[in-house]
């Protein structure tokens, strides 16, 4: 009886350790998460494959090596994602696979990096089409464009990737 309390404490500390070690684990932000199709996400690793369906028995299409291209997630499958690049291929790609990282592809011809939002801004870099970078701030028909430290803003029409899917 007298291991009673003790035992008791014993356990509301491995309750409360509990809760707390399953809250301070980090919860997954991928492009496997339930959000609405279409969306944006990125290939995550150096070689990526696209299958012709949502399976690593079916071919192969197409093998990316060419980490933070964006995609377009058009389906959810399981743990496939049927995606769109930015050519317009359309396949299956594993979602471990891919990141929620939005990024952005240069489209048409050289486009200028702005320092500010606007057409009047100084232009602090130019980018030449099929440049990837890592987009943030997209808002008012303009992206935060980063290409490996180089960034500045660029018109969302000017990137696949840019605006809504």
């Amino acid at each position: 009886m007298r291991y009673r309390p003790l035992l008791t404490g014993l356990l509301a500390v491995l309750a409360v350790g509990a809760g707390l070690v399953s809250t301070a684990l980090p919860t997954p932000v991928s492009a496997q998460s339930a959000q609405d199709v279409p969306y944006w996400a990125s290939i995550s690793q150096s070689v990526a494959r696209m299958r012709k369906g949502p399976s690593p028995d079916l071919p192969a299409i197409w093998e990316y090596r060419r980490e933070d291209l964006p995609v377009k997630v058009l389906e959810r499958y399981q743990t496939w994602r049927k995606i769109q690049d930015p050519d317009g291929t359309i396949g299956w790609m594993a979602a471990r696979l891919l990141s929620a990282q939005r990024t952005g592809y240069v489209v048409g011809g050289i486009r200028a990096m702005h320092v500010d939002p606007n057409d009047s801004s100084p232009i602090a870099w130019r980018a030449e089409p099929g440049v990837v970078g890592r987009l943030s701030d997209c808002a008012n028909g303009w992206c935060y464009f980063d290409v490996k430290g180089k960034r500045g803003y660029i018109r969302s029409n000017e990137i696949w990737g840019g605006e809504a899917p």
